[in-house]
């Protein structure tokens, strides 16, 4: 089975399915057939077969208001631009109206991330034969420059659900594998940014608490500062990646997607200081209001390291483990791993 760095290409697809519900699971067989010779010609194939089921559904429109000089009038009229006509001899009447449009947000993203994919040398030819046919239905649609995406305030509704997976697996491509040079001009990088990765790794064990651990209550969280008063001007937010919660037992889980699971102090190798930090302050900032049993975890994305952390401390009556996940397995071997944390704290 082919790796993107310490990663199944395939087991990527595996994530973006739990991380994504609405990329179906049955699906799964199709893509297990298929081996992807790198991580561009999957996320070609996944965004191919995803525009191809939308353009079967029909795409998504939204009504977007227009403005236009006009023989007749549409909509409601803009008095300050057609008097501006009036004056200048136009005999037209300037309108304001909406439009049902496809041209909108979320297929301006679909078809920049498609051309994108179409440019890039490493996707083979049957992915871009694919996605060639299916931007014919796009025409009317325009690109849209990757920077100016605000993926935080997209929001989805019942009308384009469909979406979803579709526009997360657009954000990966766009924010980890483009980059603009100096002359304001996009390029595609190689690999995918660690940063949307470590996005990615986040969601995936979200989701998969969620759906094989129904009995244990699976968020995130936001933890509140444990202060002897209300002054908390300028602290930063406490926001966990994953909280699993049954009974009387908690555990905390920060997810941590680097290239290197430890750092280089006076000739040892250490766990990153900063991690331990934080994952010290959630725990015993949530223990401070609560009567449970509080446990936190790092959990690494397996590398290639030599040392790979595995460790369990006691700190001040709370337990803190550093684990690693590897996701150079089989999916079967990397959800018994996740399993096995589970068993282990509840």
């Amino acid at each position: 089975m082919i790796k993107y760095g310490n990663i199944f290409i395939k087991n990527i697809y595996y994530m973006l399915a739990y991380a994504f519900t609405n990329l179906k699971f049955d699906e799964m067989k199709n893509f297990s057939a298929e081996e992807f010779e790198n991580i561009h010609n999957l996320f070609a194939a996944i965004l191919s077969k995803g525009i191809g089921r939308q353009l079967k559904r029909g795409l998504y429109r939204e009504y977007i208001n227009c403005s236009e000089n006009l023989s007749t009038l549409r909509g409601k009229i803009e008095m300050n631009g057609t008097i501006k006509n009036l004056t200048s001899g136009q005999r037209k009447i300037f309108c304001s109206y909406d439009e049902l449009s496809e041209n909108n947000l979320l297929n301006q993203i679909l078809k920049t991330t498609a051309i994108f994919l179409l440019r890039h040398k490493d996707v083979d030819e049957k992915y871009k034969v694919a996605l060639k046919k299916e931007i014919l239905f796009f025409s009317g649609i325009e690109k849209i420059s990757p920077t100016s995406i605000d993926w935080n305030k997209i929001h989805f509704s019942k009308n384009n659900q469909s979406y979803r997976i579709l526009i997360n697996v657009c954000r990966l491509i766009l924010n980890g594998m483009i980059f603009s040079t100096d002359a304001g001009e996009y390029k595609l990088k190689s690999f995918l940014d660690e940063k949307e990765l470590s996005w990615l790794y986040e969601k995936f064990l979200l989701a998969y608490y969620q759906k094989h651990f129904p009995q244990i209550k699976t968020s995130t969280t936001r933890i509140s500062w444990a202060l002897d008063d209300d002054f908390k001007n300028l602290l930063p937010t406490m926001q966990t990646d994953v909280t699993l919660s049954q009974g009387e037992k908690i555990l905390i889980i920060d997810a941590k997607f680097y290239s290197r699971t430890t750092q280089k102090k006076f000739n040892s190798q250490k766990i990153h200081s900063g991690n331990l930090y934080q994952i010290f302050t959630y725990v015993k900032n949530l223990a401070h209001n609560s009567d449970k049993k509080i446990s936190g975890m790092l959990l690494y994305a397996r590398t290639d390291e030599k040392i790979q952390p595995d460790c369990v401390y006691q700190m001040s009556g709370n337990k803190i483990s550093v684990k690693t996940l590897d996701l150079n397995k089989n999916f079967s071997e990397i959800a018994a791993q996740l399993n096995l944390i589970a068993d282990e704290h509840f």
